[in-house]
């Protein structure tokens, strides 16, 4: 396959790009991330607590730097930050760029705010300028869930200049209360006369966890009582609602509030879909990737899915098609008792919850390593 016909690279035409959700030390340093740079057209990389937390406890690629800080007698929260804020800066360092290159609107890999924090608005701002001010990379977003607490705190970072990755968004309210924090604190700089063009952010809208919960509950109601017109509905409202969430998106940013911004140099804030790896094996392998194609939008993918999309990836406007079905989907689950906004509010909380285990999990991950280290220490 030649750059020309890889599929992925394939996106740029669409106006979409291609962020890795995944990172890794011995990744940043091979000839595959070159080949994922030149040959995908790779644009930017996303990381969180479960990517490190399979990184560290499945490698040893982070042995020898948690051996040094260990005989330092860092803490484990101290260890984590130290090994990971080195790959970010690594991964920022090969992206810069791109980050150059398109004027500030790709180029970035994504570094998490503890998500235990998620529903402590200050405590949120305080750790996302300290992570920024020290990984000091301007290609860098910091990650922020979509919590009420959350909103707060992202108007006030983009106020401040901070980029930001919002994250853990599930539905159109989520999705409302994102692009409005951004435009406030965008417009709180303008009013400062601050400047906006160098600010980068981007909403990370989940898709394949809301068909996962919908299908739980359509299943329960066909439990119930078998309606073929039920049945149907399986493994539609993520695609649905994430189009519309599309649409919005053009309506907040291409309006006329954004317009005055838009000519001061603001960026629109992408949508970037998130959770584009399919969970059930009765759906296509590339179905949240190849359906939500388009303009102004990111989807951060992982390996497998990327490997899946460049050998038979089929790249179209996809976004757009079917709007009056995406609209009749929505309907039909609300007047079946499946109401997607509640859906949402759901799957926040047990993303929150997940992300905040996947979180105590890396501690003790690397409080295995550090346990190990000092024991083999103690035997020499």
């Amino acid at each position: 396959m030649t750059k020309k016909d890889n599929p992925l690279k394939q996106l740029e035409r669409f106006g979409q790009s291609v962020w890795l959700d995944y990172i890794r030390r011995q990744l940043l340093s091979s000839a595959e991330f070159e080949r994922m740079l030149s040959e995908d057209g790779l644009k930017g990389m996303t990381s969180n607590p479960t990517i490190f937390e399979k990184a560290i406890a499945g490698s040893n690629d982070y042995d020898e730097q948690i051996d040094e800080l260990v005989r330092q007698r860092k803490e484990i929260d101290e260890i984590y930050e130290e090994i990971s804020i080195a790959d970010i800066r690594q991964a920022a360092d090969a992206l810069r760029p791109i980050y150059d290159r398109t004027g500030a609107i790709d180029g970035y890999v994504s570094y998490e705010v503890s998500p235990l924090l998620a529903n402590d608005t200050e405590g949120t701002i305080a750790a996302a300028r300290r992570y920024f001010k020290t990984i000091g990379r301007p290609n860098v977003m910091i990650k922020v869930p979509s919590t009420p607490a959350g909103i707060p705190a992202i108007e006030e970072l983009i106020s401040e200049g901070i980029n930001v990755n919002v994250t853990l968004m599930f539905s159109m309210k989520h999705y409302e209360d994102v692009a409005e924090a951004y435009i406030r604190g965008i417009e709180r700089r303008l009013t400062a006369g601050q400047p906006v063009d160098r600010i980068g952010s981007v909403a990370s809208f989940f898709v394949s966890r809301v068909d996962t919960l919908a299908d739980k509950r359509l299943e329960q109601k066909l439990e119930a009582t078998r309606d073929e017109a039920v049945a149907t509905l399986k493994g539609k409202p993520a695609v649905a609602n994430t189009k519309l969430v599309y649409q919005r998106f053009k309506e907040i940013f291409y309006g006329k509030r954004f317009a005055t911004a838009k000519a001061k140099g603001a960026h629109v804030q992408r949508p970037l879909w998130a959770s584009t790896s399919t969970k059930n094996p009765a759906y296509s392998d590339i179905k949240y990737v190849e359906e939500l194609i388009g303009p102004d939008t990111v989807n951060t993918i992982p390996p497998e899915t990327m490997d899946a999309f460049r050998d038979h990836g089929n790249p179209r406007a996809a976004v757009e098609e079917g709007l009056d079905e995406a609209r009749t989907v929505v309907e039909r689950m609300a007047a079946i008792g499946i109401n997607l906004l509640q859906l949402g509010e759901e799957l926040q909380k047990q993303g929150v919850d997940a992300f905040a285990k996947s979180f105590e999990d890396l501690r003790a991950a690397i409080k295995r390593r550090r346990d190990a280290m000092l024991a083999g220490a103690k035997n020499r």
